[in-house]
């Protein structure tokens, strides 16, 4: 009998509507078809028109459903009735809990602004909670950056305007060798992928430079398995090579860079003439000339010598420095734990790559000094990294390092190496200074965060006490252009600077994952002063979900999950852009919350109206937005460019500058939820000095006015910070940070060991210990996901052959982990291909029970475990009576990779140490099958 094929429907009806959106389960942004049945969502696939993802999508995207129906949600405004932490709470209506809020808030805003502290997580509209709370006048406002990136993105704006993460990516069409420091796979993953996918197929080389070889490193063809907290002297041992070798573009360095620019002798500022523009010496005529004009060619070797004094180059500098024998391979391989050998085979093919694969691309364009050129020089070597070259104490001149072997090898907006995505890049002098100083009932004069220029742009007082509660942008840390959210707490606990009176946070876990001394934390926030109040007066918290910071808030704000409310993914914020293109997003209600919850951007929208707050009112009083949709289309920030690019103008076809659109967002949908405006052909590489970009960017309103600029390898204002700690200018630093700022604020990279290493006995503690984000995460909200947690549902600590085979570990054991600030004992497991002296786990898997709606018994809570117990946001005492930041001295970032610890075989607990008290949670727990049924 002849086989009989079933008759199947091979194209069942998966949806009776498909509602295209923005993803929100990653950092991506990639485009969402959400297939809708009765009203409810049924599936979620990728968006194969969407620029970012192109129709891919991965296993968070697909699982957004669950994070939609998740019992965790909350469900109604909440005010605390019972002790902090006890989780006892009541219902109230949203008029109760708005009044509240206004009531707190009004009296602040207009007698003490600065004893507001508002700080958000990943919220992705920063630019609107930034625009509320300059409004509000305090000082103390910024986002999760300061314990996340801010060394990546700060170290590349001031070096070459921009940086890796959202700032940029690698020209996936022409790159031959693909190298990566430091890149977790949680953010940016399926760009990422994809790209991989493309450079293997063609034969393209990835070398993946991590102490763990997970993910992208797992892909890679070639993994340097590298020492935590020494990539930036392995990037010195790079340049050191290239630079011996004499393996550098001289002519992009001359031409793009302040490499030909003269250093004053005297001062060791960049030589400027009356205009402020960068001086270097013409080949040409040997005359001093500005960089910027017509026919010059600069000179890298040139000196010139007035009044007694020699002034060098910055390439003369450079070559002093980096060919010292300090940063040879031999002498960096024992720290690095990377043989001589493989750094001079590393730099050698970098070099190969780069000079001997150069290629021409027939494109003509013409540079910023009006010269024209047939042809554009691809060298096809690209780089990307991320937090874990980032989040070391080290880590500001480690990315800079990274920065500087780009440029020397010529291979940032060159085809083939590293691009950037608009609006950047940007010259450091394009973005603002930071501004704290208000005055009640009114607005600060500028946003709160920006990019110092020198002593004169710190937030100190006149006796050098801090502005702000985060101490950014004091002398601890005089580049802190993301604040440092790590350690609001604590300061206010400790009334240092001051004590403040409400705290004001959103979607930040800062009881748990998100902080240091999480044990600790906890504590400070139930503290009390002797008469009883709480040390942190008030704390108003807004979440969707029921985490374990709900439970320490007095007053909560539920907010929608991302299917439900409208976002902003914004030119003027963190857009989807590609290097080819201009383009941003928006988020909007493809189903109504079945629960008494408000968006939280709306309910800031109605707050602000309500306080009174410049620039929420019209000039008779009554709102001017009714809520954050309405904000969205309707706001400018300056004539004609708002927080949406596309769809601008009376007929809605105009891009980036043009009137109001009452229509915006309805057009906005129908193309699928984004706006995108391609970069001209002429204008897709050589941004900083293409002539046609400039123009272009000046016509869609990323910039007002062209602004080419050098790309600086020698950073300026570090040098007057330096200049400071050596007793010049107006501002000086305090005694105890002079030495400090002198060594740590040089204009050129350099690298320094983990402050870590020299607070604690590295003979005692002498295991790294790290945390990664895993593919299948996005910070904490991930792991409560039903479809999610069975990936990860628990996390070990990997443990490499050397410290297995030490200990005599076996399968199944667990051990006791401690560190000079706490102890954990966790289940453990082998991994060979892990630098030998590092362990790792899991980030943010751990629960509190009672949390997220999971049951007392759940996996995370019982196996899964922080190393967050065993870091402190504070350095160990060195008997000079201070207690040191754990942080980046130069941009305040928070150091989570410093962490050293010991390691021991324990026997096998009940449960993950420490273990905590279940919370008491507003939200029932979740059943055990979680289901429901979508349409008929």
């Amino acid at each position: 009998m002849t086989f009989q094929q079933p008759d199947l429907n091979t194209s069942p009806k998966v949806s009776d509507e498909v509602r295209q959106t923005t993803c929100y389960m990653c950092a991506c942004r990639c485009g969402i078809n959400v297939h809708m049945k009765d009203g409810k969502v049924a599936y979620i696939e990728g968006n194969r028109d969407h620029p970012v993802n192109k129709g891919v999508l991965c296993a968070k995207g697909s699982a957004g459903i669950m994070q939609v129906n998740a019992p965790s949600r909350l469900k109604k405004p909440l005010k605390r009735v019972g002790p902090r932490g006890s989780g006892e709470y009541v219902e109230i209506e949203w008029e109760e809990a708005i009044s509240t809020a206004v009531d707190w808030l009004t009296e602040l805003h207009e007698t003490a602004p600065h004893k507001l502290a508002f700080f958000t997580g990943r919220d992705q509209s920063q630019s609107f909670t930034s625009f509320w709370a300059q409004h509000f006048g305090t000082p103390n406002y910024a986002a999760h950056g300061g314990f996340c990136s801010v060394n990546m993105a700060a170290a590349g704006i001031y070096t070459m305007g921009g940086a890796f993460w959202e700032f940029g990516q690698p020209d996936w069409d022409h790159t031959k060798l693909f190298m990566i420091f430091g890149v977790a796979e949680d953010h940016d993953s399926n760009p990422i992928k994809a790209g991989i996918g493309k450079i293997k197929a063609r034969g393209a080389k990835v070398i993946g430079v991590n102490p763990v070889r997970s993910g992208y490193n797992a892909v890679a063809d070639e993994w340097v398995g590298i020492t935590p907290g020494t990539d930036g002297l392995f990037v010195l041992a790079l340049v050191h090579e290239l630079m011996k070798a004499g393996k550098i573009d001289l002519h992009y360095l001359a031409q793009y860079t302040n490499a030909p620019v003269l250093i004053d002798g005297e001062t060791g500022l960049l030589m400027r003439d009356d205009d402020g523009k960068q001086l270097v010496i013409d080949r040409t005529t040997g005359k001093l000339t500005p960089f910027d004009q017509k026919g010059v060619q600069p000179d890298l070797s040139a000196q010139y010598r007035h009044a007694g004094v020699t002034h060098k180059t910055v390439m003369h500098l450079m070559a002093e420095k980096y060919l010292d024998p300090q940063y040879a391979p031999e002498n960096v391989a024992e720290k690095t734990g990377i043989s001589a050998a493989k750094i001079k085979t590393i730099a050698a093919e970098l070099a190969r790559v780069a000079f001997d694969e150069a290629f021409e691309l027939e494109q003509e364009w013409t540079d910023f000094r009006g010269e024209t050129h047939k042809t554009m020089t691809g060298r096809p070597v690209s780089f990307h990294a991320m937090r874990g070259i980032s989040a070391h104490s080290n880590g500001f001149q480690t990315c800079r390092a990274l920065h500087v072997l780009q440029i020397l090898l010529g291979t940032v907006e060159v085809p083939g190496g590293f691009r950037f995505k608009p609006p950047y890049p940007k010259p450091v002098e394009a973005h603002p200074t930071p501004h704290g100083y208000g005055r009640p009932g009114k607005p600060l004069a500028g946003p709160h965060l920006g990019f110092p220029r020198g002593p004169e742009d710190l937030q100190i007082n006149d006796d050098g006490s801090a502005c702000r509660i985060d101490k950014a942008f004091t002398w601890e840390n005089p580049m802190s252009v993301h604040g440092l959210m790590h350690m609001v707490i604590s300061n206010a606990h400790a009334g240092d600077p001051y004590p403040i009176d409400t705290l004001f946070m959103y979607m930040a876990n800062m009881s748990w994952n998100s902080s240091m001394n999480t044990s600790g934390v906890i504590k400070m926030l139930t503290d009390r002063n002797e008469d009883g109040r709480y040390k942190i007066p008030r704390i108003i918290y807004s979440d969707a979900y029921s985490s374990e910071m709900v439970a320490y808030a007095d007053l909560i704000l539920p907010d929608t999950t991302y299917l439900e409310r409208h976002d902003c993914i914004s030119l003027l914020d963190r857009p989807i852009c590609e290097a080819d293109g201009a383009a941003d997003a928006i988020r909007w209600p493809v189903v109504e919350p079945d629960r008494d919850v408000r968006g939280f951007q709306s309910v800031l929208v109605e707050l602000g109206a309500r306080i009174g707050l410049p620039g929420f009112l019209n000039e008779d009083g009554t709102p001017k937005w009714k809520d954050y949709a309405d904000y969205i289309v309707n706001h400018e920030r300056r004539p004609g460019v708002g927080p949406l690019a596309g769809f601008r103008g009376e007929d809605g076809d105009q891009f980036g500058r043009g009137e109001v659109n009452p229509d915006q967002l309805d057009r906005y949908i129908e193309n699928g939820g984004f706006a995108i405006q391609h970069v001209p052909d002429a204008a897709r590489y050589m941004k900083p000095w293409n002539q046609d970009y400039q123009d272009w960017a000046v016509e869609i309103g990323l910039f007002d006015a062209p602004q080419p600029f050098l790309f600086q390898l020698y950073v300026e204002p570090m040098r007057k910070f330096q200049r400071a700690a050596e007793g010049h200018g107006d501002r000086q630093p305090p005694e105890h940070l002079r030495d400090r700022l002198k060594e740590v604020m040089d204009p050129l990279p350099i690298w320094y060991p983990p402050l870590e290493d020299a607070s604690v006995d590295a003979d005692e503690f002498d295991v790294h210990a790290l945390t990664q984000r895993p593919m299948a995460m996005y910070h904490s909200w991930g792991t409560q996901n039903a479809w999610l947690r069975q990936l990860h549902g628990e996390n070990p600590l990997y443990l490499p052959t050397k410290l297995w085979q030490k200990h005599g570990f076996a399968e199944g054991d667990w051990a006791r982990v401690t560190s000079v600030h706490g102890e954990i004992t966790v289940p453990v497991a082998y991994q060979a291909a892990l630098n030998e002296n590092t362990v790792w786990t899991w980030n943010a898997i751990g629960k509190r029970k009672g949390t997220w709606a999971l049951s007392e018994d759940a996996p995370e809570s019982n196996k899964g475990f922080l190393l967050n117990h065993l870091i402190h946001e504070l350095l160990p005492p060195k008997g000079d009576g201070l207690r040191w930041a754990n942080s980046d001295p130069i941009t305040g970032q928070a150091a989570w990779f410093d962490l050293r610890v010991k390691i021991e075989k324990a026997d096998a607990p009940s449960e993950s140490q420490p273990a905590f008290d279940p919370i008491k949670s507003p939200v029932a727990q979740g059943p055990e099958d979680l289901k429901w049924k979508v349409g008929k």
